[in-house]
């Protein structure tokens, strides 16, 4: 990081990320630190351990964190049971020399015994039992494609891949070394009972290409991150969410599109997914706003980002997280939107010096602060100085402790927009909480004016000993003349 810094980069794509980890404990907070501080634009991957709570990493408020979406991009490859059923499932498999139909098999799920054979660890498939056949391999413990190896190894002529309930209807496809198809765990209890209920269960897997624009999207993936933040709830994580399901990646030539040692083949282009897929779809939107904006600082080119993202699909329904809306700890501010992000109107802006003063906030040491910054500071003194202060973040995080039934936040917006401005604010309120805004008419003269507004939460229902409940709104500033601008920040609300 510090080489590119040296080599006057202007974004920074990382996709990596893991766990989350206190930001003097992260190598990667730390060097975007400098990064930030030298105007350039860091954006990482928010890490694919969702669904669970917590899980975000990458979260320090100078990073633009980006979890994944799903798009309206399908590989069908529908699976037809001799019973007449159809499952629907997905594969990247059919080239142009395969016929878009395999020839109809014997199906067979091998289970007993303790050695992993229903999730097809190799060597785990006796020949005599998948010779030629279609195998049934639940998913889980070994990689996806390791599977349709072994399967492929022990004689077997196609693969079904069972998600089961971890993974729900999540379907990341890849390129297997067999014909094979992924289906999602309503279909696999389907085509179980349809094993169990005869004696010579069959089944041919049908390809349909690739299909466009027949499904809802865009969705949350559900391997990606999701808040509260682990180290540093005060701030919403992840900050927005992008392609990042079935995304056709360039890929190194001394490598199988499969990624196994054992695959001969060799390609330019293979599909990939996770949040690592979606971090460069906001890299490239970054480098789309330096180049209208050049002058702008990290900060304000997420803000655009963020204040301006969707928080509808494309069918114009709120973006769906599995069977249910999606909340803010799953998309942050919403779906990024790049033809908005070029014209936010306003911008939430924040200086190097900020952060510093937010990191006091989180009562980090000395010597933690100095790790990541390379500042000797005083918080004492900075604290006195900035009595009250907030980090001027483009999303909202309120947490009342127990005992806490009020909260005032201060925010700063500068116009980017056009000079002669008047925005007035709108307030979805998180449930059991009531928001006041002052002002709420904000009246720009100029280009670059800066004005500040408060806000306060008051919470109407007591934090239980012990428990922890959340809640969400969001706050839009609206531009006059017929919403030109909607300027939308995301609220989350924490009791604990």
């Amino acid at each position: 990081m510090d080489a590119a810094i040296r080599d006057g980069v202007d974004v920074l794509s990382l996709s990596l990320g893991g766990f989350p980890l206190p930001l003097f404990a992260d190598t990667i907070a730390i060097g975007s630190f400098r990064a930030m501080e030298h105007g350039i634009s860091v954006v990482c991957a928010a890490g694919n351990n969702g669904p669970i709570q917590n899980s975000v990493s990458n979260e320090a408020p100078w990073i633009a964190t980006i979890g994944a979406s799903t798009l309206d991009r399908k590989f069908p490859a529908i699976v037809q049971l001799d019973n007449g059923q159809f499952l629907y499932g997905e594969s990247m498999y059919p080239g142009n020399r395969f016929a878009s139909t395999t020839k109809e098999l014997e199906l067979v799920y091998v289970t007993g015994g303790d050695n992993g054979s229903e999730f097809c660890f190799r060597g785990s498939l006796p020949r005599e039992k998948v010779q030629g056949k279609m195998v049934v391999c639940d998913r889980g413990v070994n990689g996806r494609t390791e599977k349709g190896l072994a399967v492929k190894e022990s004689g077997g002529a196609a693969m079904i891949l069972a998600n089961t309930a971890i993974n729900l209807e999540e379907d990341s496809v890849d390129v297997h070394v067999l014909p094979a198809t992924l289906i999602g765990f309503d279909e696999a209890v389907r085509l179980k009972a349809y094993i169990n209920s005869t004696s010579k269960p069959g089944a041919r897997i049908v390809y349909g290409g690739t299909v466009i624009g027949k499904s809802r999207a865009p969705a949350v993936a559900q391997f990606s991150a999701r808040g509260p933040s682990y180290s540093n709830p005060s701030i919403l994580k992840p900050d927005v969410i992008a392609p990042g399901v079935n995304i056709i990646a360039a890929w190194p030539q001394n490598l199988g599109p499969s990624s196994l040692p054992e695959d001969p083949r060799r390609t330019n282009f293979t599909v990939m997914s996770g949040t690592s897929m979606a971090c460069p779809h906001v890299s490239g939107i970054a480098a789309l706003i330096r180049s209208a904006h050049p002058r702008w600082s990290p900060a304000a080119v997420k803000s655009a980002i963020m204040t301006t993202a969707d928080v509808t699909d494309h069918s114009g329904h709120p973006i769906m997280d599995g069977d249910k809306p999606a909340g803010v700890f799953a998309i942050g501010a919403g779906h990024v939107n790049p033809e908005r992000a070029l014209g936010p109107g306003l911008v939430y802006d924040i200086r190097p010096d900020d952060y510093v003063t937010h990191l006091c906030t989180l009562r980090y040491t000395r010597s933690d602060i100095f790790t990541i910054t390379h500042r000797n500071v005083s918080c004492n003194d900075l604290l006195q100085k900035n009595r009250g202060f907030s980090l001027n973040y483009p999303s909202i995080s309120i947490i009342f402790k127990h005992g806490t039934t009020s909260k005032m936040i201060k925010r700063q917006v500068t116009n980017v927009g056009s000079p002669n401005s008047i925005y007035s604010v709108e307030v979805s309120a998180p449930e059991g909480v009531k928001v006041r805004v002052r002002p709420q008419r904000l009246v720009f003269k100029h280009i670059n004016q800066r004005l500040s507004y408060k806000v306060w939460f008051i919470s109407r229902k007591k934090a239980r000993r012990g428990e922890v409940d959340f809640a969400q709104g969001h706050l839009t500033w609206v531009h006059s003349e017929h919403g030109l601008y909607r300027v939308r920040s995301p609220i989350s609300v924490t009791w604990k």
